[in-house]
């Protein structure tokens, strides 16, 4: 037994040590928030490719689509840094803060201190940083998709997200309504949604807080998604004394103080913008529409054919998106109670909108190259024409004004814009000292009954308003610009007092009330 123990010990000895296989992770079945987020090429390829096609996206908008986005934000930002330009109402009454216009201002000082600040670029320089943000955005919306589900679900987010025709259109424009949509994605990739292991409640919050200091409506998509993580946070008094109270206090503070230098004495914007356009509703002055306006018209048009992906979408995405779905829901449901309703109001849903639509092409399986072929098409041509073709004369009849800005003319020149208020910008796309006038329309905030505006007061006769305005020839202004809808009714003026027409630009396909096809240049004969 000894001897037969001995063998097998020896038999044991002399067998190959068992091999060690290294133990080596799929790819494919690895965790999705472990790896890049820009696939193969990695996150910076990823960033490289969306800023260069939000560069062209930008290059390819030459539209306007509202007056904010110069009146509250370049007008503002050119008076800050170069000392003249035009305040709106808004700004005598307190109701918009300097915040966002600062950061126009900023690039603007510093074209100025590098003696580029030439008119083109005060134009083209804020919609590009623009774009810039825009594009970290997308890639910070396919980031978050990829770590909570996968790269597949990602990239049909992230290829909705760029087909949307209306963030084609919005997106790289100055608009506080684009700024509030970029923070709410910046946001929403740290909000501790379940699953997510890149949640900071310090970090959203005070996004969060940056988005209402510059439009205090931002709160509202906000008031479900805060709420829903109040109610799941263990440590409810930390999350309040500890994350919302000195995210709190540090940007309100910060708004107030900005505001301080540029007011000359405490306003609290926030407040007042609330008052006037929630509490008084006095938004109404611009406009109204009926309740059920945003969901008939709104939503459907700025989700465009992304429509039926939505909606499928919603049936098929996993249940912890639902308050993703409620926020959407609650946003529309609280602007309805509005009776002044703009498509850009509800901008700030669409990236929620967008990943159950990208959750809905990933689930078409075998159909999601057509349908991905669907959307792309059927976005392109909204997308261009509304960029490059609808209501482009407010921008182009600018160029004919900046001919004026010669130093030989400059002196003389006197325009005068005889169109709905704020139809085209104003200093910041002429960049010089020329004497030039608009139509006004501030609302009446002392209750008066029977308040007519300027603009409405010469849409009523305007060829009796010019008589009266002008009944000194030395008064008249070097050159007069319109919309073509007016000519013949005013011909008999121009004919009278000597003005000939210098150039006719074109504006829209869809002439409206007040607005048509194009814009008459008129000039003062010597």
């Amino acid at each position: 037994m000894e001897a037969a123990g001995g063998l097998l010990a020896r038999v044991r000895a002399r067998r190959p040590a068992a091999v060690r296989l290294r133990k080596r992770r799929s790819v494919l079945y690895s965790d999705p928030g472990q790896r890049g987020a820009g696939g193969a090429g990695g996150p910076a390829a990823l960033l490289a490719l969306t800023v260069g096609l939000r560069t062209l996206n930008c290059f390819l908008v030459q539209t306007s689509f509202v007056p904010d986005e110069y009146w509250q934000s370049l007008e503002v930002a050119h008076r800050m840094a170069f000392n003249y330009g035009y305040l709106t109402w808004e700004w005598a009454s307190g109701l918009r803060g300097y915040s966002y216009p600062l950061i126009f201002a900023s690039i603007y000082k510093a074209l100025q201190l590098l003696a580029k600040d030439d008119v083109q670029l005060l134009i083209w320089v804020p919609r590009l940083a623009q774009a810039v943000l825009a594009a970290f955005a997308d890639v910070k919306l396919y980031s978050l998709v990829r770590h909570l589900e996968n790269a597949e679900t990602a990239k049909c987010v992230y290829f909705c997200q760029l087909c949307s025709w209306f963030t084609w259109y919005s997106c790289t424009r100055t608009l506080t309504n684009t700024m509030e949509t970029l923070l709410t994605i910046f946001a929403l990739s740290y909000y501790p949604i379940k699953g997510s292991k890149m949640g900071s409640s310090c970090k959203y919050l005070a996004l969060i807080a940056l988005a209402i200091v510059i439009r205090p409506t931002a709160v509202i998509p906000w008031i479900p998604l805060v709420f829903s993580h109040f109610l799941q946070e263990q440590r409810k008094a930390d999350l309040i004394l500890h994350n919302c109270i000195p995210v709190g206090l540090v940007t309100v503070g910060t708004s107030l103080i900005i505001d301080r230098v540029f007011f000359g004495k405490w306003v609290l914007v926030q407040l007042n913008f609330l008052k006037f356009n929630v509490l008084q509703n006095l938004g109404t002055f611009y406009g109204s529409h009926p309740w059920h306006w945003y969901f008939t018209q709104g939503l459907p048009v700025i989700l465009g054919t992304h429509l039926p992906f939505f909606i499928h979408g919603c049936v098929v995405a996993p249940k912890r998106y639902r308050i993703f779905l409620v926020t959407v829901i609650w946003t529309v449901l609280v602007y309805s109670t509005l009776s002044h309703k703009e498509f850009r109001f509800i901008y700030p849903v669409l990236p929620f909108c967008m990943v159950f639509c990208g959750y809905s092409l990933k689930h078409l399986k075998a159909w999601k190259k057509s349908a991905a072929t669907f959307l792309l098409l059927s976005n392109v041509v909204p997308a261009l024409y509304t960029g490059l073709i609808h209501q482009r004369g407010s921008l182009d009849v600018m160029s004919h004004v900046q001919q004026l800005c010669s130093n030989s003319y400059q002196s003389q020149a006197h325009v005068f814009f005889m169109m709905p208020c704020h139809s085209t910008p104003f200093y910041s796309h002429v960049h010089c000292p020329l004497k030039m006038r608009f139509l006004q329309c501030p609302p009446d905030l002392t209750g008066n009954q029977s308040y007519i505006d300027e603009a409405d007061v010469f849409y009523s006769n305007p060829l009796g308003w010019l008589n009266k305005e002008f009944y000194n020839d030395t008064l008249l202004p070097s050159h007069l610009i319109f919309f073509s809808v007016l000519e013949q009714e005013i011909s008999s003026f121009l004919a009278l007092r000597g003005y000939e027409k210098t150039a006719t630009v074109f504006h829209t396909h869809v002439p409206q009330g007040r607005v048509g096809s194009h814009i008459y240049v008129y000039r003062k004969k010597n």
